[in-house]
């Protein structure tokens, strides 16, 4: 899959499962059909088990103090959220039967090797496992495309990122500014980071968008983002740990029409009238006769004037007109021309 190729022909929309499945293989197969609806172009999941990420202990180091998830143990919640192994092959049949693209979030060796024995044709990295080096490197040397988040990361840490990458002989990277907060609140998410992070490491940029609404991914759009990926369900009513900041598929459809209008806006580098335009030229101003002016008569301030609309001469022509003789008689509300002046 040549996912640098695409991502310059139109912005590239992944919608994330994550545990909006909530525990049920048929819902997962309905939200990859609500999100081709919706017009994503690629649905994401997330591949590990609550062992492969942490383990199972109730001391504090293991407890979430504040935000979404309050209170929860680590290893339970991870075991509330993942999704089944198992259903995973079969949901990427699913997926790419109908036309989507399939991506998954790889968290260790043992899910890479996973997903390279289902196939697949890129890989994502999450913000959390940005300062992971050695699980960046073994998934950079299967030499597919990596798209990896940046939340949290700083410049130092995200350079280190790239870099391991391209130690691998891999130069397909895609990165996306993220808050990796549950919502993110707009006014920390610095949108404006992402032209930046595209100069300074000269790959594709886009957003991982926590936050709610589209705000944040049409202005990313505007600021030049490449890839917007954003948590998708099919209600926020369906309880699991990631409902509360995930788009319902009418928002979410709603987004991709937004987006798209948001490219087609932006357009191309181009100076004069557009086609549409060319008919709004008559309505410029030009040099008018405001009375009627005999032959021989000279012009001045009091029988022309710059006037809608544009059928006369150029404004930039009254001061070099103003004290010549007219060469023919002209009408209160004639346009000048060249001939009724006499020439240039």
């Amino acid at each position: 899959m040549d996912l640098i190729k695409r991502l310059r022909d139109r912005v590239y929309i992944i919608a994330e499962m994550s545990a909006n499945h909530a525990g049920s293989m048929e819902r997962a197969k309905e939200i990859i059909h609500a999100a081709k609806e919706a017009g994503a172009d690629c649905i994401k999941i997330q591949t590990y088990t609550a062992d492969t990420l942490t383990i199972d202990c109730d001391n504090e180091y293991f407890q979430i103090d504040g935000g979404t998830w309050d209170r929860e143990n680590l290893y339970r919640l991870y075991q509330k959220a993942y999704t089944p192994w198992e259903w995973q092959p079969e949901l990427k049949e699913e997926a790419e039967k109908i036309g989507l693209d399939f991506l998954s979030t790889a968290f260790d060796r043992t899910s890479v090797d996973f997903l390279e024995d289902m196939g697949l044709d890129f890989y994502k990295i999450a913000s959390f496992e940005l300062v992971d080096i050695p699980l960046i490197r073994y998934v950079a040397s299967k030499k597919r495309p990596v798209i990896l988040s940046t939340g949290m990361g700083t410049l130092e840490e995200i350079q280190g990122a790239v870099d391991a990458i391209r130690e691998q002989g891999n130069n397909q990277i895609v990165l996306l500014r993220c808050a990796s907060a549950y919502p993110a609140v707009s006014d920390e998410m610095d949108l404006v980071t992402i032209k930046d992070m595209e100069h300074h490491f000269g790959v594709p940029v886009g957003l991982s968008d926590h936050s709610l609404g589209s705000v944040a991914a049409i202005t990313a759009v505007a600021l030049g983002a490449r890839v917007i990926e954003k948590h998708f369900c099919l209600s926020r009513e369906i309880e699991n740990p990631d409902a509360s900041f995930s788009m319902e598929p009418e928002e979410f459809r709603q987004m991709v029409t937004d987006i798209r209008a948001a490219e087609k806006a932006m357009g191309v580098v181009r100076y004069g009238p557009s086609e549409q335009e060319k008919g709004s030229l008559v309505f410029r101003r030009s040099i008018f006769a405001v009375k009627d002016i005999e032959k021989g008569e000279r012009f001045t301030s009091e029988n022309i004037r710059v006037i809608r609309p544009g059928y006369g001469l150029p404004p930039r022509e009254y001061g070099d007109i103003l004290g010549r003789i007219a060469k023919e008689e002209i009408s209160y509300g004639e346009p000048l021309t060249y001939e009724k002046i006499g020439g240039r």
